[in-house]
């Protein structure tokens, strides 16, 4: 049976377009079209549309809002439209918390000019989350979501870079799924992530403390613009530092470096100071994780600790295996907690997961490891 789609867009020509690369997979069948938030969340309880790509603004109710009512009322798997912009990223953002799973430009010389790559790249979405989505139910991720949606902007985290207190207690985590080795105390802590991403990381960024005690290196699939979005966004939300990597930052305990979107983030030889590198077209990945891991391989050995979360596609399996042939450790997030197993699965399937952990733990056992 092919995925049931609902195309949510206030413009009859993106209406129409969006409906003909749709049919063009023959996987795919749309079921439904609204032309604004409010007709999309009274028309899913109908449709039942196996997923629904959103616009984000629209009249009558904008696409924001109309994710958290469909979350709450019918969840069901949304792919946003997002623009390139700073502001654009910053709504798209605010979707993504509200429980959308994923965004895909919204290019309008793209979507004018019948682009074959627009096209390949929109299937593949629709079809690797429906599909996800009914192996993995929608609902739980949404409620976290949610939660975090909800507490964004209300969020009074700890103050930053606290001195270190040996006598600050340990916080139990339930039994990991894999026996943990004993390896070195680890001086950088490198996580990567792509599709459900935003969502993870706020989950894990949020549960260090103030004085977490070494640097972070960040890695965030992502367009320009929407990681400096991003980064003042986990700020706001975390105890520890965040912010958009520049070239020539200094690595400093406590302050989590995110890899600006378009761009590669590697480590000096000394493993000091971050490296923001312009676009190589040999790249799939623009930051890829692979590159960030095998650079830290390089610069620290064994001495980081290296996580993959949630995400489409593969990348940090390579540098996943540089690290592991250093000394170094690797913890990857489990099936059941992903918004796609795609690159925890490959590193797992691969045999580098020291540790495989739900999303909810993986925090927790960072503040454990490290402080």
């Amino acid at each position: 049976m092919p995925v049931r789609v609902m195309i949510v867009d206030d413009s009859h020509f993106f209406q129409t377009r969006l409906k003909e690369i749709i049919g063009k997979n023959a996987n795919l069948q749309v079921v439904a079209v609204a032309s604004n938030g409010r007709e999309a969340v009274e028309m899913v309880a109908k449709a039942k549309p196996d997923i629904i790509t959103m616009d984000f603004e629209m009249p009558v109710m904008d696409g924001v809002t109309a994710v958290r009512h469909i979350m709450a009322e019918n969840p069901t798997p949304i792919l946003m439209f997002s623009s390139l912009t700073y502001e654009g990223a910053r709504i798209t953002l605010d979707a993504l918390a509200a429980g959308a799973l994923d965004f895909i430009p919204k290019d309008f010389a793209e979507v004018s000019r019948n682009s074959v790559t627009l096209t390949q790249k929109l299937h593949e979405r629709l079809l690797t989350l429906a599909r996800q989505a009914k192996s993995t139910p929608v609902v739980s991720s949404a409620n976290t979501a949610t939660r975090h949606a909800a507490t964004a902007d209300r969020v009074t985290p700890l103050p930053k870079r606290q001195p270190l207190t040996s006598s600050r207690p340990r916080v139990e985590s339930t039994k990991s799924s894999s026996t943990k080795k004993t390896f070195s105390k680890p001086k950088l802590l490198v996580v990567g992530a792509s599709t459900g991403g935003p969502v993870a990381l706020t989950d894990v960024l949020t549960k260090l403390p103030g004085n977490f005690p070494i640097p972070i290196l960040l890695v965030q699939h992502m367009p320009e613009n929407f990681t400096k979005a991003f980064a003042e966004r986990l700020n706001k939300q975390c105890a520890i530092e965040v912010r958009e990597a520049v070239d020539g930052d200094t690595l400093r305990p406590g302050v989590a470096l995110l890899a600006p979107g378009g761009k590669q983030m590697m480590l000096d030889s000394r493993g000091s100071k971050v490296k923001v590198m312009p676009d190589d077209v040999r790249i799939n990945y623009k930051p890829s994780l692979d590159i960030t891991f095998g650079s830290a391989a390089n610069s620290l050995s064994d001495r980081v600790l290296g996580v993959v979360l949630t995400g489409m596609g593969s990348d940090g399996c390579k540098g996943a295996e540089l690290l592991k042939q250093k000394g170094a450790q690797i913890w990857s997030q489990d099936e059941a907690s992903c918004v796609i197993y795609g690159m925890p699965m490959a590193v797992a399937r691969a045999n580098l997961s020291d540790r495989i952990l739900p999303l909810k733990e993986i925090g927790i056992e960072i503040a454990n490891e490290v402080t």
